[in-house]
């Protein structure tokens, strides 16, 4: 069985410029990894490294600018139990006012420990990208955290 998260956020800053953050390799890698290769167009390549040797690889599926895109995900490494390209992020992006409403589902996670680490890492990357569309610095990379540390803090809460 496989399960979808659901997460929102508002942003200071126009739909346009957060748009970017899903498309530009250069700006993807400051909120969501180190290094990023990225093809956006429909099948174009959607790879990152969020930590040394770390890839998220999937495909861009849609780019509508600066209203939607959804691209596959998964990863490299077998013990996230998500292989390269079998879940879906679908990020959508509303005018609100002078910023953006910026709602994200990623679907198809398995019914296990990765459905809780995927929910917690968007909730920070996604911080990290609110501050980094305001141009402020961002706060610590949650990719410093291994998956077992971080199963550990979300254990503990």
């Amino acid at each position: 069985m496989t399960h979808l998260h659901r997460t929102e956020i508002f942003i200071e800053a126009t739909r346009e410029h957060v748009f970017g953050y899903f498309t530009n390799p250069a700006w993807l890698s400051k909120w969501l990894g180190k290094a990023a290769r990225l093809d956006p167009q429909p099948g174009g390549e959607f790879r990152f490294e969020v930590a040394d040797g770390e890839w998220c690889v999937g495909d861009y599926v849609e780019i509508d600018p600066p209203r939607r895109v959804a691209f596959t995900w998964g990863w490299e490494n077998e013990t996230m139990n998500l292989p390269p390209g079998s879940s879906v992020v679908e990020v959508e992006l509303a005018a609100e006012g002078a910023g953006t409403r910026l709602s994200l589902i990623h679907r198809d996670l398995p019914d296990d420990d990765s459905l809780i680490l995927h929910a917690d890492g968007w909730s920070r990357y996604l911080a990290r990208l609110d501050r980094m569309a305001r141009g402020l610095e961002p706060d610590a990379d949650p990719a410093t955290e291994t998956p077992e540390q971080a199963r550990r803090r979300l254990e503990s809460r």
